[in-house]
């Protein structure tokens, strides 16, 4: 089994370490910042190996630097953003392999936040990495892709069994909810998820990862059923 740290940087976003026991290798998903996860790994006694990166924007790449200079981690991140990702090494896209010991993650294309926006699925392992596409209860703002892109992503995180883990970019879930709540009024299972969230804010929680299966239940950007019912979602939050 395969280790995820969820590693708290910068305001409100998440990091993630993982690292796999046998061979030692720990893997950086989105340094925002570089000490937060350098100082989670040495508490564990792991070593950097290599950092991926699912899209350019600065809360996201900005410890890539500090960490590589520690580390020489190797960098891995979006091809089509690679002018943009100062110290990317490895540029990826749809359908590229990449591995941690024996976990073997799938590259998606999943574009609509920023255009060459990358998530990280582990099938075997039931876990996805989704950067700043979908969020608990949310979605990316649309930055430099459409509702057309955005709807895509959505429907293809919806095929993924309901057990799978979803690991995103930030804690927005309170944020997320509170209009959920309004887009869907009468969802009883979002009046539930938001009592459960509004707790565990109150007590400092995290409330990711979330899985598949509470999002088809909660979330009005995955739930959409078209991508116009999505860009009226997109359009009411950005103003909510």
């Amino acid at each position: 089994m395969m280790e995820v740290v969820r590693v708290p940087v910068l305001s409100d976003n998440y990091a993630w370490l993982l690292h796999d026991k046998p061979s030692g290798e720990t893997v950086a998903i989105d340094p925002g910042e570089g000490q937060p996860l350098l100082d989670a790994a040495a508490e564990r006694g792991w070593t950097i190996t290599a950092i991926w990166n699912t899209h350019w924007h600065p809360d996201h790449v900005g410890g890539n630097a500090e960490i590589k200079a520690a580390t020489g981690a190797e960098v891995t991140g979006p091809e089509a953003e690679r002018a943009k990702i100062a110290d990317l090494d490895r540029g990826v896209g749809e359908g590229a392999m990449l591995s941690i010991g024996e976990h073997h993650a799938t590259v998606w294309s999943v574009p609509g936040h920023t255009a060459g926006h990358i998530a990280f699925h582990f099938a075997d392992d039931a876990l996805l990495f989704t950067g700043d596409t979908l969020f608990a209860m949310g979605c990316g703002r649309l930055f430099e892709g459409t509702a057309e892109q955005m709807f895509a992503n959505m429907r293809r995180y919806a095929t993924l069994p309901a057990d799978t883990r979803v690991y995103c970019g930030h804690e927005y879930t309170l944020s997320n909810g509170r209009y959920a709540l309004v887009a869907e009024p009468d969802n009883a299972a979002i009046v539930e998820r938001m009592a459960a969230v509004e707790a565990m804010r109150a007590k400092g929680d995290a409330t990711v990862p979330t899985t598949v299966g509470a999002e088809l239940a909660t979330n009005p950007f995955l739930r959409s059923a078209s991508a116009e019912e999505l860009a009226r979602h997109r359009a009411a939050k950005d103003a909510f």
